[in-house]
C-alpha cells in the first residue's frame, strides 16, 4: 500500500483519459468564450467613445445648446452591450464548470468503481501514515512512563540497598539474607536498573560523587579508593551518583628527592 499512486492506477483506462480530455476541452471552451467576451467589450467601450465623438461633432456642427438625442442612445446602447459581453463571459464559465462536473457521469460503472476504489486507497494511505505516527508517539510516552515509575521505586529503597551492602562489606549476611539481597539484584537487573562503583577505579565525575580526597604521593591520576554508597542508574539516567573517597596525586616524590 506504501507504493499506491493514484495517477499510475488511473492513468490505463481509457473511460477516464477520456474524462481528462473532456476536461481540458471543456476548460478551453472557457477561456475562448471568455476571450471573445472581453473583445466584445473592448468593441463595445470603442463604440461608446465613437457615439461620444460623433455627439460632438452634431452639437459643434447644428449649434446645439445640449447632447442629442441620438448620441445619448447609442452611448446607453454600447454600455448595454459591455454589460452583455460580460454577462455572456460568466455564463460560458459556469457551463464549462458544469460540463467538467457532469463529464463523471460518462465513465463506465468499471471505471467509476476504480476511480472511487483510487480514492478510498489514497485517504486510507494518509490515515495510515496518520496512526504510525500516534503509535510511535503513544509507544515512546509508554517508555517514558515506565522508566519514571522503575526509577520511583529504585529511589524509595535506596536506604535499604546501602544497608544490605554494607552488611555484605562486613560479612554478617546470613544465608537467608543473602538469597533475599540476589533476588533484590536479579530483579533490578530485569528492569534494567545498573549498579556501578567499585574500589580502583579511575574517578568519573558524572558518574561519582566525591566525599572525600586523600593526597597520593604514589598515585598518577585520580581513582576510586572507598565506595561509600554505591550508584545506581536506568538506561542512561543516573539516578544517585556513586559517592566515594577518592586519591589524587599529591605532587610529593615518595623518595623525597627534590
Amino acid at each position: 500500500m506504501s507504493d499506491f499512486n493514484k495517477d499510475d492506477y488511473l492513468s490505463g483506462m481509457d473511460d477516464v483519459e477520456k474524462l481528462k480530455g473532456q476536461g481540458s476541452a471543456a476548460r478551453g471552451s472557457a477561456d475562448s468564450a471568455a476571450s471573445d467576451s472581453a473583445s466584445s467589450a473592448a468593441s463595445a467601450s470603442g463604440s461608446e467613445d465613437g457615439g461620444a465623438g460623433a455627439a460632438g461633432a452634431g452639437s459643434s456642427a447644428n449649434g446645439a445648446q445640449g447632447s442629442p438625442p441620438n448620441a445619448s442612445a447609442g452611448a446607453a446602447g454600447s454600455g448595454s452591450g459591455a454589460d452583455a459581453g460580460t454577462a455572456g463571459a460568466k455564463d460560458a464559465a459556469g457551463d464549462a464548470s458544469s460540463t467538467a462536473a457532469a463529464s463523471d457521469d460518462d465513465l463506465t460503472p468499471l471505471g467509476k468503481a476504480k476511480k472511487e476504489a483510487a480514492d478510498y486507497l489514497e485517504a486510507l494511505q494518509r490515515e495510515r501514515a496518520e496512526f504510525v505516527n500516534f503509535r510511535n508517539r503513544a509507544s515512546k510516552e509508554q517508555d517514558r512512563f515506565r522508566q519514571h515509575g522503575i526509577i520511583d521505586v529504585l529511589t524509595a529503597l535506596l536506604p535499604a540497598l546501602d544497608d544490605l551492602d554494607r552488611i555484605r562489606e562486613h560479612g554478617e549476611m546470613s544465608d537467608d539474607l543473602t538469597a533475599v539481597a540476589n533476588k533484590l539484584d536479579r530483579a533490578f537487573e530485569k528492569f534494567g536498573v545498573e549498579k556501578f562503583g567499585e574500589k580502583g577505579e579511575d574517578f568519573d565525575p558524572t558518574k561519582h560523587e566525591a566525599i572525600l580526597h586523600k593526597p597520593d604521593a604514589t598515585a598518577t591520576k585520580e581513582s576510586v579508593d572507598t565506595v561509600v554508597e554505591a550508584g545506581y542508574k536506568v538506561g542512561d539516567r543516573v539516578v544517585r551518583a556513586a559517592r566515594v573517597v577518592v586519591t589524587s596525586p599529591s605532587g610529593d616524590d615518595p623518595k623525597g628527592n627534590d
